[in-house]
């Protein structure tokens, strides 16, 4: 047994405790806790496959960033308990055969199919560090990333100028 086994066993009972927990979990805080460990340790997969710069990402976007956002949206709507009623809808009926279908499909893929990670190649050296992520974006996918860079300014723009205007029409403000 090699050391990326004993690292990965772990981590994924812990990444598939803490998506249950999630699931299951009547609190909304909680269960963006949980969801906030399962990003942990997805972090920490990349890690293992040798990618750094994903997995810093994956913490500073995620975890940090997205969480925190999430974290003040339910503490500011007050929606802390999930208020829910014991009848089964169609989605969640939907949801369950969707679910067993994965299940099946996973279970099928990964004992039919042995010996099916030696065909891959290795990844090149370098592959998934910051200075390779860098030139890869900067060189091959310039355009994508100002194009979306500019999208983003517009977007925020157009969110500044909507609220301020929303604001101008209440009765007993100054536009």
């Amino acid at each position: 047994m090699n050391s990326d086994l004993l690292i990965f066993i772990p981590l994924a009972l812990i990444a598939l405790a803490s998506g249950i927990g999630m699931l299951l979990s009547r609190n909304a805080i909680y269960s963006a806790l949980n969801l906030i460990v399962n990003f942990g340790t997805v972090a920490v997969f990349y890690l293992v496959l040798g990618a750094p710069f994903i997995a810093l990402a994956q913490i500073t976007v995620y975890a940090g960033a997205i969480m925190v956002l999430f974290l003040f949206v339910i503490m500011l709507l007050g929606v802390e308990q999930v208020r829910g009623e014991n009848k089964v809808t169609w989605q969640e009926r939907l949801t369950l055969i969707a679910g067993v279908a994965l299940l099946v499909e996973s279970a099928f893929v990964i004992f039919s199919l042995p010996n099916r990670g030696s065909n891959y190649a290795a990844a090149p050296q370098g592959f998934g560090s910051t200075t390779a992520v860098g030139l890869e974006l900067f060189n091959q996918y310039l355009l994508p990333f100002e194009v979306t860079s500019v999208l983003l300014l517009v977007a925020m723009i157009g969110a500044i100028i909507l609220s301020r205007r929303q604001k101008a029409r209440k009765p007993g403000r100054q536009p």
